[in-house]
Parts: structure tokens; sequence; C-alpha cells
């Protein structure tokens, strides 16, 4: 549920939309799952790692252990940018779905009382987050599916005094296909945004119960649902709603009432469609946030215990919660206040822009160290049905999502060559992470001369000769920093 919160939000209640104007429903089903399959291999990549090896700052302990560790510091410092940003950028946005209720009330004060209850949320214990991520993510996945089943039903004709269009829509004018294959690779860089978050099942994991068992579980329902909750919800909407109609067009989070989810509910006879679709994009809004808090957090506490961020990080209350890297982590969702300053869509915008390309060097980084962990794992001796969960299809599995995962980051701002004017602005704001995390990785690469790690000599965790023989989460070593324990062996 955690990693369905992340990943579900605003991408399909709102942009879907405009997705299918842009590459018609054809060209957009195609796209989503052409991601959808590469988000299946890193998903099956994270899992057998996770399942073996749950850490909390899973990313960063994976890239330092089978890659070199200053891809692993690059990799760390990177996860928790782009979450922490994340969190000030979804306050932003919550500003604005809150101005649907109340458009005289400031937005300062509800960034306030959002970012507030969150760390309200965060501070207590893990368990409150787990609960309220659940419940968050929830109302969500009741939203979807009610939005597909009512679809269904109307494609279908069981709807009173709607009359179905059949596949009228997918054959009228240029669709399915629209717009070329130009179009629907502008959907597949969109579409790749939208499955961000699904990889926070690898963070989770040190703090779940029993990794070893729910790790593999979690990481084949959590694809499976995702990717059937875009793909039908997409298909009712390119069934139900023209292409051409110039609702679709339109895909700010300020005008609810251009949502598919809103004009379907409409139709249906749903009087207060705008306001309840309103609450659902706000509850998924402080689910992202609430998401990244404890993500970026736990990646902050993580670099800390192991000596690449400040060792205050790392002290954790009685309750197993780090709470300096969760005030620290606060304070930059605090951003969100410059929307005052400067007008709250100049600043997301800001916000969004230098944030956007993290999650994907994150995903290449889960690409890169899975086929190195596997290898370095078989080198070592290990047997592979001695892994509590074996990603299928290795090594095509992580060369291919790699592969594709570069190709989507490389091009995500390729429009901005094909002007008659390169828009130099444009490609800076989209692309400037990219040389942050190579100046970051090298910095530390020089300082500390690292070197690609063996793979006799990578720490794969304790081989065993039986998956049961050791307890879900062993311990590497008994590693405390100023009196603690290290959360990421628990």
């Amino acid at each position: 549920m955690i990693a369905i919160g992340g990943s579900i939000g605003t991408g399909l209640f709102v942009a879907s939309g405009a997705n299918i104007a842009s590459s018609g429903p054809g060209g957009t089903l195609l796209a989503y799952a052409l991601i959808g399959v590469m988000v299946y291999f890193l998903m099956t990549s994270l899992g057998e790692m996770a399942a073996h090896m749950p850490v909390a700052g899973s990313f960063s302990t994976y890239g330092s252990k089978f890659v070199e560790d200053g891809f692993g510091f690059a990799l760390g410092w990177n996860y928790w940018y782009n979450w922490a940003v994340t969190i000030a950028a979804e306050l932003v946005a919550a500003q604005l779905i809150m101005s649907f209720w109340f458009p005289d009330v400031p937005g300062g004060y509800w960034s306030a009382l959002f970012l507030g209850l969150m760390f309200l949320l965060n501070v207590v214990s893990v368990r409150n987050f787990g609960e309220s991520e659940f419940w968050f993510a929830l109302i969500k996945v009741v939203a979807v599916v009610v939005f597909i089943i009512i679809g269904l039903a109307t494609i279908f004709g069981l709807m009173h005094g709607i009359e179905s269009p059949g596949f009228s829509n997918f054959t009228s004018g240029e669709a399915p296909f629209v717009g070329g294959f130009q179009a629907m690779v502008g959907v597949v860089m969109i579409a790749g945004f939208a499955f961000q978050g699904t990889e926070m099942v690898g963070v989770a994991a040190a703090e779940s119960k029993d990794p070893r068992k729910n790790i593999p579980i979690a990481v084949r329902q959590v694809f499976w649902r995702i990717t059937l909750f875009y793909i039908l919800a997409i298909f009712v909407i390119g069934m139900l709603i023209p292409y051409t109609d110039p609702s679709l067009l339109r895909n700010e989070a300020t005008d609810i009432s251009v949502s598919p989810f809103t004009l379907l509910f409409e139709r249906a006879g749903f009087a207060a469609a705008a306001a309840v679709m309103n609450a659902v994009i706000l509850t998924a809004i402080l689910s992202a946030g609430n998401s990244g808090m404890y993500a970026s957090t736990r990646m902050l506490y993580s670099l800390a215990v192991q000596g690449k961020a400040p060792k205050l990080f790392a002290k954790v209350s009685r309750s197993g919660v780090p709470r300096n890297a969760l005030y620290a982590t606060t304070l930059v969702g605090a951003l969100c206040f410059l929307t005052s300053v400067f007008g709250d869509k100049a600043v997301y915008t800001a916000l969004l822009n230098t944030s956007g390309m993290c999650g994907f060097i994150a995903w290449l980084g889960i690409a890169v160290s899975h086929y190195r962990f596997r290898k370095g794992y078989m080198a070592q001796g290990g047997r592979l049905e001695d892994l509590p969960y074996r990603a299928m299809l290795f090594p095509f599995g992580p060369l291919f999502a790699f592969t594709l995962c570069l190709l989507i980051t490389l091009g995500q701002n390729y429009s901005a060559l094909l002007g008659d004017r390169i828009d130099w602005g444009g490609l800076i704001a989209t692309y400037v992470s990219l040389p942050l995390f190579l100046a970051i990785w090298l910095g530390y690469r020089f300082k500390h001369r690292c070197r690609l790690v063996k793979y006799t000599e990578m720490d794969v965790g304790g081989l065993q000769n039986s998956a049961e023989e050791a307890p879900a989460a062993r311990p590497a070593a008994d590693t405390r920093v100023d009196g603690h324990l290290d959360l990421t062996h628990r």
C-alpha cells in the first residue's frame, strides 16, 4: 500500500487526459504498458536485493556494496533530495487544491497545516506512518476502482440514461494512434514519472515484518495492481471520452473540472463529482508528501550510519524514529513557504524541475546494483534457490530496464532541441540533476580514492545453505552509532 500510495497521484487523476489527447487512446495505452514492463523488471531487481538484504537506505547501501562507494554516496543524497524537495512541491500543490474550497485563505496556512500533519505522523513511531499511509492509499484505490467499475458499466451499456459509445472513440479521426511515434515517445517520458514511488518498497523493507517473506509478496502484487489501475483506467477514459474533447487538453491541478475522473462521474449523474475528486486528489498529494517524508528521512539516517552524513542524523528515538533526520527533512519541506513570496505556480514548477530527474537516477542505480549483486552472489558460490526472492529473466531484466530508463532520462526534454531555436533554459531546468549527481559521485570518488567493487570482494550478505537458516533481517554486524543500534541491519 505504501508503494501504491506513492505512485498513484495527479499523473493518473488529471494528466492522463492530456496524454490521451496528445497520442490517442492506443498510443497512451502502449506507452504506459511499455513503462509498466520496465517498472516490473526494476521492482523484481529491487525485490531480490531487499528480500535478501533489507536495509533502511536501500539504494545507497546497495550502490556502495555492489558498485562503488562513491556511487552509493551519490545515490543516497540524490534520493534524499528527490523526496525532500517533493514534500515541498506536494505542499504547494495542496495549496492550489485547497483554493477550490477556500479561495480567500492564504495558501501558506494550508502548507503549514499539512506539513505539521505529515511531521506528526512520522515523528511518534513508524507504526503511525504505516497506518496513515495505508488509509491514504486506500482512498485512492477505492476512487480508481469505482471509476473503473462505473466506466466498464457504461461501456457495456449498463448505466441507465448513458449511451455506450462502443469502440467509436478508438476508431474516430486519427485514433487509436494520434500524432505518430513522436507523440507516443512524449507520453512515454511523462508516464515514467507516473510510476515513480514504487521503489519505496525497498526503503520500507528494513522496518517491515518478516521481509524475507513479505517483500517478495509486495513486489509481485504492487506491480500488477498499479499496472492494472493505470492500464484499465486509461482504457476506460479512451473508450468513453474522445481524444478530441477540449477538456482533455487542459491538465492543470487547479482545474479539477477537467479531470477525466470528474468528467465521467458527472456524466454518470454524480453532482458532487468535482468536490469528491478534489478531496481524492488532495489525499493523493498528502500521501505522496507523507511517503516522501518517510523515505527521505530513512535515507538521510542511513547515510549518517554509513558515515556519509553528519552523525547527529544517525540518532534514533526510543520508538526507533531518526528524529534529527526527520527535522532536517521537514525544514527542506518548509521551502513551500517561498510560495508566499514568489507565487505558488512559479515555485512549484521550479521545485519539480530540480527534482524531476532524481527518481530516474535512483531507478538506474537499482538496475546497475542488481546486475552486479547477482554476479557477485554467484561468483562467491551463492545458490539461486537460497535467495528469498529471485528476479526472473536475469540478466535481460536489469539490462532492459537500465537501457529504457536511460533513454527516458536523456529524452525528457528532447523537444527543446527540435524548434527553430534551442530552449537552453528548458534544457538546464530539466537536466540539471544529472551533472549534479555526476559531480557528487566523482568528487567523492576522487577524494576517497574509491574503486569498483570486485565481484569476489562484495559484501553480498551471509551466504547460507538454506533461506530458512537465518532470521528475517540478520544483522551484518552489530553496528552502533552514538549508542544507538544501526537500524539498517534490523
